[in-house]
């Protein structure tokens, strides 16, 4: 057995929007990088992946394009997300002298038929054999120890990269739920524009995601944070650094994260009765990269007046989910989506 283990492999991703990362079978998450790729402009060759490619991101020169392959948790460019897959895996450092038995794959729940079928026809160009499909919240309730079969309603919000996963979850199934595609990108566009419009500053996406790791919030803090941030005077055109606090912060990011908790109430408007008793006695559970963000789980509470729980390690929920899946796949199933075949 483990000489045929050897040969194959069984592999779980969470392929996001920002990040993906890569779960083998036996070994648990060994890859969690940046879903990037940067490629020579003129052959189309890959000189990059994952965190190289982050750190070529807004620095390249016009012979070298950094492309983003996922948008909104689906495929945008079909092909550099092969790339991004073939890559991610080499970096495992981990051959295969027969390749990928078994993958499976997180997806959002919103998604189309023809996008479902684009992350399938993927996992089977670069060689797995056998491919599945599991719906993100279903995926980060599993992977922050819930038990999805039993008759009980579990309440899940996961703030990823592209998509906000909202989900009621019962009898392995998503009794209720919406798939936002408002997260953790719209959060950082929100805050290049707010530079632009406040200060005439023009501020690039890793300056502003680490804004918003380091000092954006969702709620009042105990105390407000500040910090220098650098940029390109758009009246000048010269470099300049200016202060912010999290109070102006806060003030930027405050409509991302007012459609967020607003689709929250709307999923807890249609829950059935039993159910909503069942998230009044449990609270809900955050996962995803968005549910970091300083005092959410205050925002939230007091919205919905509901118990909020933040997840260990909530950025690999759904990885750790995607994971228990593959390790347990028969006793999973009735948990894999459906997918038509053309």
């Amino acid at each position: 057995m483990s000489f045929f283990n050897y040969l194959f492999t069984d592999i779980a991703v969470d392929l996001g929007t920002a990040n993906t990362l890569v779960f083998i079978r036996g070994k648990g998450i060994v890859l969690n990088e940046p879903s990037i790729v940067a490629r020579e402009r003129n052959t189309g060759k890959v000189v990059a992946i994952g965190h190289e490619a982050l750190l070529m991101h807004e620095k390249t020169h016009p012979g070298i394009i950094t492309i983003k392959p996922l948008a909104n948790g689906v495929i945008a460019d079909y092909e550099a997300t092969e790339e991004l897959i073939k890559g991610l895996i080499r970096k495992t450092k981990k051959q295969f002298s027969l390749g990928i038995r078994r993958m499976v794959i997180g997806i959002p729940s919103g998604i189309t038929e023809v996008e479902k079928r684009a992350v399938r026809d993927s996992a089977e160009h670069i060689g797995a054999k056998e491919v599945y499909l599991v719906a993100e919240p279903m995926a980060a309730a599993i992977g922050i120890g819930i038990d999805v079969t039993e008759p009980m309603g579990n309440m899940i919000v996961d703030i990823g990269g592209g998509t906000t996963e909202i989900a009621v979850i019962s009898l392995a199934g998503i009794a209720s739920g919406e798939s936002l595609r408002v997260a953790g990108t719209d959060i950082t566009s929100a805050i290049i524009r707010h530079f632009r419009k406040a200060y005439n500053l023009a501020i690039g996406e890793k300056t502003a995601e680490e804004i918003k790791i380091r000092i954006a919030s969702a709620y009042k803090l105990d105390k407000e944070l500040t910090m220098q941030v650098r940029g390109r005077n758009l009246v000048t055109a010269l470099p300049e650094e200016r202060e912010v606090n999290s109070a102006t912060i806060r003030e930027a990011i405050a409509t991302p994260i007012v459609q967020i908790i607003a689709s929250v109430k709307k999923c807890l408007e249609v829950t059935k009765p039993e159910l909503s008793a069942d998230i009044l006695d449990r609270g809900l559970f955050l996962a995803g990269g968005g549910a970091l963000i300083k005092g959410l789980d205050k925002k939230i509470h007091e919205e919905t007046k509901l118990a909020v729980h933040i997840s260990d390690d909530p950025l690999t929920a759904v990885a750790r989910g995607t994971g228990t899946v593959l390790e347990n796949l028969e006793a999973y199933r009735s948990v894999l989506l459906p997918t038509k075949r053309y």
